[in-house]
């Protein structure tokens, strides 16, 4: 079985006036379907970085990224954004809906661009906010919606496309403790029941302690050992 994920030797560097700053020093990751990892490190660490590059939002200086066996670095950006479509889901610290748009709406809009009629899209879209637990507020505007509502709702986008990769970055950062607790819960199990793979970065112990496997990012570099 092949990897959902893999980086070898993905490095980047950013410049800033006079200072370099090496940010990834030849990043080596794997990650299998089905599996979660919990990415840890301090502010500034890296983290989205990382996740931006796995995701096909920014190249490697160096280095290659493989979605399934499709070597995609070095690919038209036309190809990686239909990899972006069909294969990844993304769910970040604020949700980022479209606040015209209601629950059900913003769930469909990815199969929608990604050719699915209406019907079709529509009633995958209300299946998914149910297993979400909120089929009560699928006609419902973000603005008429919980932090922890709005963000099960990304979490349903995200799986809209039955991506082969979640990306999370500090999906739960921006809730409070019990909120987290329910969000994450509900990304777990949906990464779960989809035969995903994921990446969630994240700040706290205890969601992390959820995860298959927990890596830290420091200093340029992956451990399985906090620093």
């Amino acid at each position: 079985m092949s990897s959902a994920l893999r980086l070898s030797g993905v490095k980047r560097t950013y410049i800033q006036g006079t200072r370099t700053i090496h940010v990834l020093r030849g990043i080596e990751l794997t990650l299998q379907p089905g599996e979660i990892l919990g990415l840890l490190g301090p502010s500034g660490s890296g983290k989205s970085t990382l996740l931006h590059i796995a995701g096909l939002l920014e190249r490697p200086d160096e280095g290659e990224v493989r979605i399934g066996d499709r070597a995609c670095s070095k690919l038209a950006d036309s190809e990686r954004t239909l990899i972006r479509r069909d294969a990844l889901g993304f769910i970040y610290q604020f949700h980022h809906l479209l606040q015209e748009f209601t629950a059900l709406e913003n769930v469909t809009l990815p199969m929608r661009i990604a050719g699915l009629d209406t019907g079709k899209a529509g009633g995958k879209a209300a299946k998914l906010l149910s297993a979400m637990n909120l089929k009560e507020r699928i006609d419902h505007l973000p603005s008429e919606m919980s932090g922890g509502e709005q963000q099960r709702v990304a979490i349903a986008r995200a799986l809209a496309n039955d991506p082969d990769i979640i990306l999370a970055d500090e999906p739960t950062g921006n809730l409070d403790e019990a909120t987290a607790d329910v969000v994450m819960d509900q990304l777990v199990m949906a990464v779960k029941s989809h035969k995903a793979a994921a990446i969630v970065a994240t700040h706290n112990l205890a969601l992390a302690a959820r995860m298959d496997r927990v890596v830290y990012l420091h200093d340029g570099h992956l451990s399985t050992k906090k620093p």
